[in-house]
């Protein structure tokens, strides 16, 4: 977890609302902090977990406003009735690139750099990183913004090293100035952030549910058959209960209709019918899951993993694994590995 400052409950998350923004970054961020550890929960176990983040929206007055595509906000509190949030996200700035800002945010500002000094995280999305620059915390500092406001933020802010090219920059004391480039780059803002103050594994959860994919390969690496599908068949919740955790077993569905106390036959056919899949498709999948942790947070070979799960051939393994998830074992390595570091570095900037 981030800081000590929220030591009585979730971290406190700020998002700032202004007339010059969109609702669908603002509302999106809202929706992944409330969401993170919650929807999770539903999903495995029926019910949904406690949310890890608290997040609100605020505004310099705190009155109902209308954002630059037509949508009316109404902001939870104005800024100076939020003490000491832990995290503030800036959304993006719908401004003509060259337009100066003025005085126009001069409250926004103010807030930020007190905010800033209290040791909270300051964070933007897409182009909200020229309000940071405006109110004078990215100066001396690496920063990026949506590719359209780069060399504005470079002319008007020169002490401000621009990396266009980057996606994601975390600068500042404390690795406490964080920034995303632009389009739907406010995901991978929102997941290093919750990965960094409500953990790793949180962040992965809602990188799944949520169907974000980083590389653009496609939906179902994320799809996550859960292990533990809710039913009312005690026999067949038993059976299931151990196959979460004997999945290895060299020949499952027998033991599994041995711990039911029905013949094979019977323990199949009563299983599909609750679950929809057969006995031995569901310690596929279950395996498949382990598989996808093990590759995300070990560097265990291929062939380690297969036998770990129960498999004696690894081809087979692997044939099997890129059937369901459409990536073979080594290229999903590269894909949620490489996220699940960015993650723990992201995390260990909470140190």
């Amino acid at each position: 977890m981030h800081s000590a400052r929220s030591a009585g409950g979730p971290p406190r998350v700020a998002i700032l609302a202004f007339a010059e923004t969109s609702a669908s970054v603002l509302y999106g961020m809202h929706d992944f902090f409330h969401a993170a550890g919650r929807d999770w929960g539903l999903i495995e176990h029926g019910t949904p977990g406690p949310s890890l983040m608290a997040s609100v929206v605020v505004s310099a007055d705190g009155t109902p406003l209308t954002v630059a595509n037509g949508v009316r906000v109404c902001p939870d509190c104005r800024l100076d009735a939020l003490a000491e949030p832990d995290l503030v996200c800036i959304p993006e700035l719908a401004v003509v690139p060259t337009e100066p800002l003025g005085a126009r945010f001069d409250a926004e500002c103010a807030w930020l750099r007190d905010a800033y000094a209290g040791g909270a995280v300051i964070a933007s999305a897409c182009s909200g990183a020229l309000l940071m620059a405006q109110a004078g915390l990215l100066d001396g500092e690496a920063a990026t913004t949506h590719w359209a406001f780069c060399g504005a933020l470079a002319e008007r802010f020169p002490e401000v090293r621009v990396q266009c090219q980057r996606s994601l920059v975390v600068a500042g004391d404390g690795q406490r100035l964080v920034m995303a480039g632009g389009g739907t780059t406010w995901q991978d803002l929102a997941l290093y952030l919750i990965a960094r103050f409500a953990g790793v594994e949180a962040a992965m959860q809602l990188a799944r549910v949520n169907l974000i994919d980083w590389h653009h390969v496609g939906q179902q690496p994320f799809a996550r058959l859960s292990a533990s599908r809710q039913t009312d068949d005690a026999l067949i919740a038993r059976a299931q209960v151990w196959a979460a955790t004997h999945y290895a077993e060299p020949a499952p569905v027998a033991a599994m209709a041995e711990l039911t106390g029905l013949s094979e036959r019977a323990f199949v056919r009563r299983f599909r019918q609750v679950t929809g899949m057969s006995p031995l498709a569901y310690v596929h999948a279950v395996r498949i899951e382990e598989a996808k942790q093990m590759l995300e947070a070990t560097r265990l070979p291929i062939e380690a993993i297969a036998e770990e799960l129960g498999y004696e051939d690894a081809s087979f393994f692997s044939r099997l694994f890129k059937r369901e998830v459409k990536l073979t074992p080594a290229r999903y390595r590269r894909k949620f590995g490489d996220l699940r570091e960015v993650l723990r570095e992201a995390a260990g900037h909470a140190h």
